[in-house]
């Protein structure tokens, strides 16, 4: 008995609604999905939440990076596949144009790239200087330790403890707690007795790298409030991966009731081992906090 194939145009009809039913059920779950907490994170393109006022100038340097990105690869896919299909051999026998050179496309190549960078540089320049412009009246200020491999942070001349400077250290089972005022601004003072360590908020979109020998300032003002984490983002170390802490973003009121709760506890002053730039009670050796 002969079998019989189907024709060429069945079976592409066929072909067609596999793809179109795949397409579709792609399409529901992908729509499925999009919640207004998905959708926010596509307008971030991956960023998380901005918890400063700062964050915007980061913001926009981020979406209008990718936005140069996809228009450069855009152009660039543009012109090989227009060349593929513009130059394509179109017979067995058929030898293409020999060229040495094409002066147009050598120009564009050149300049072009520059253009890019020259753009790219002005922009994030503009918006490092709005980051880093300096507060001259901060409403609070905090000192920063990075040891390997723990945090330390001093709170400087605060009311609610009387005035006084007041600090907070992790333990081996519980991670630094870092303190903020939503709409207040406060500058980090940046201090390493060790190796290289890098004080990162991702939440703030910001992070600047704590060198030993070099003490570094930067200023924000908390937007938003919630417990944010904070870690090292420079490798110092095989315990690198612990070195996290907590950032807590509050109202006056609950701030004020943590320093004072700081004060009776006795921290007061500067956190032991810090005067002599050594670690905080020998946290350096216990890994100081959990991942």
């Amino acid at each position: 008995m002969r079998r019989t194939h189907p024709e060429p145009a069945t079976r592409r009809s066929r072909l067609r609604r596999t793809v179109s039913v795949c397409f579709g059920a792609l399409s529901l779950l992908v729509l499925t999905g999009c919640t207004q907490e998905t959708t926010d994170q596509w307008k971030r393109l991956g960023l998380p939440p901005p918890a400063s006022n700062e964050s915007a100038y980061m913001k926009e340097l981020w979406i209008g990076s990718w936005i140069a990105a996809l228009a450069v690869g855009a152009f660039v896919w543009g012109l090989i596949i227009w060349a593929s299909f513009r130059y394509r051999r179109r017979s067995d026998d058929e030898l293409p144009t020999q060229v040495r050179y094409n002066l147009p496309i050598e120009v564009l190549y050149t300049i072009t790239p520059v253009i890019v960078v020259a753009v790219l540089f002005f922009f994030t320049v503009q918006k490092v200087d709005k980051i880093n412009a300096e507060v001259n009246h901060p409403d609070h200020q905090v000192n920063v330790s990075a040891q390997r491999w723990n945090w330390a942070f001093s709170y400087l001349d605060e009311t609610a403890a009387g005035g006084r400077d007041v600090y907070d250290v992790g333990t081996p089972s519980q991670l630094t707690q870092l303190w903020l005022v939503k709409g207040e601004s406060v500058t980090f003072n940046l201090h390493s007795p060790d190796v290289i360590h890098s004080f990162w908020v991702p939440s703030f979109y910001f992070k600047l790298d704590i060198i030993p020998g070099r003490d570094q300032s930067f200023s924000l003002t908390p937007s938003a409030l919630g417990t944010f984490t904070g870690r090292c983002a420079e490798l110092c170390g095989y315990l690198h991966s612990k070195m996290l802490f907590e950032v807590h973003v509050v109202d006056r009121a609950a701030f004020d009731r943590h320093m004072s709760s700081l004060a009776d506890a006795g921290q007061v002053g500067v956190p032991r081992g810090q005067s002599d730039s050594s670690t905080v009670s020998g946290l350096a050796t216990s890994g100081g906090g959990t991942s």
